[in-house]
């Protein structure tokens, strides 16, 4: 069983960082006001600011932040300003037994997605694919915020993972698993894959979702991960959004998964609010959860944080 960050909150320390690419300092300084607003304290790493080109600084710079705050006390959650690509960087350089011995909320989406995963399968850490630092303004809808603080701020289980009004999740492979939850964005998996940080899907379900890609180039990375076992092992399959993907040679998204995913036989359930939309689902990865798509559900069956004396 994977180990579970402490319950957030009010008055607890936030850490920010920058992992991937850089976020105009104006942005961070307004998002950071939010936070406080919300009752949070903050502090932030001393590379949140950097720029090298489209890096916030060098993979052990980035690394060096996010250890930093995985061994200050005083900070409960760590939330990565934004993704943008350069996460994967990082990983070689982490502390994943600092990590096991001093569990923190770790949230995010996109290039984050590589962090969320490698801090389950290295550091036995349950993280949450859910809310960034540019995520933290007034235009973000409450959904968001809702599933977020059920997730890291209180011990609420079973808790379904639902859709907003109006967005039905579509089952269309029938079945029933129970596992730990992996996945993510598709495109930064890909980036893993033949390095020691590649996506484990053994007895996982998997979650995927994809953004601004042509519909041939999501079938591009499908096979890549077909052909490099993962949808062999796993139990089952949920597929998030992919928002801004442009139809290619006359295929939807849709089809693409009708086509390319349904015959592997696995569960299926498609339509997840998650990831690039603008409705997001809170994911817990490494935590348990049940799909069970005869009814259209997925359910995380425990808490995802715990108390601390």
């Amino acid at each position: 069983m994977a180990n579970k960050p402490p319950l957030l909150q009010e008055g607890d320390t936030v850490g920010i960082v920058t992992l991937g690419s850089p976020l105009n300092p104006s942005v961070v300084n307004a998002r950071v006001e939010t936070l406080e607003a919300m009752g949070l304290r903050v502090v932030l790493g001393d590379y949140v600011f950097e720029q090298e080109g489209f890096l916030a600084g060098t993979s052990r710079e980035r690394a060096a932040d996010f250890n930093r705050m995985v061994a200050a006390d005083e900070v409960k959650m760590i939330l990565p300003s934004r993704g943008g690509v350069g996460v994967a960087g990082i990983l070689p350089y982490l502390d994943y037994e600092r990590i096991r011995q001093n569990p923190k909320v770790v949230s995010g989406y996109s290039d984050i997605t590589i962090l969320l995963n490698a801090l389950y399968q290295f550091g036995n850490l349950i993280t949450f694919h859910s809310l960034l630092l540019i995520n933290f303004t007034l235009s973000t809808p409450a959904f968001n915020f809702n599933q977020f603080f059920n997730a890291v701020s209180t011990l609420n289980a079973p808790r379904p993972i639902e859709n907003p009004p109006d967005m039905p999740l579509v089952s269309l492979v029938p079945g029933n698993v129970t596992g730990p939850i992996v996945g993510g964005n598709l495109t930064s998996f890909i980036g893993t894959l033949g390095t020691p940080f590649e996506i484990d899907t053994r007895g996982k379900i998997i979650v995927l979702e994809e953004t601004h890609e042509p519909i041939n180039t999501v079938y591009r990375y499908l096979k890549h991960l077909e052909m490099a076992g993962k949808f062999d092992d796993c139990l089952g399959i949920v597929m998030g959004e992919c928002t801004g993907c442009s139809v290619s040679y006359g295929v939807s998204y849709e089809e693409l998964i009708a086509d390319f995913l349904v015959p592997f036989g696995k569960p299926l359930l498609t339509g997840l609010a998650t990831g690039h939309g603008l409705f997001k689902t809170t994911i817990p990865i490494g935590a348990k959860a049940n799909l069970n798509t005869f009814d259209g559900t997925f359910t995380v069956l425990e808490p995802t944080v715990e108390l601390m004396d």
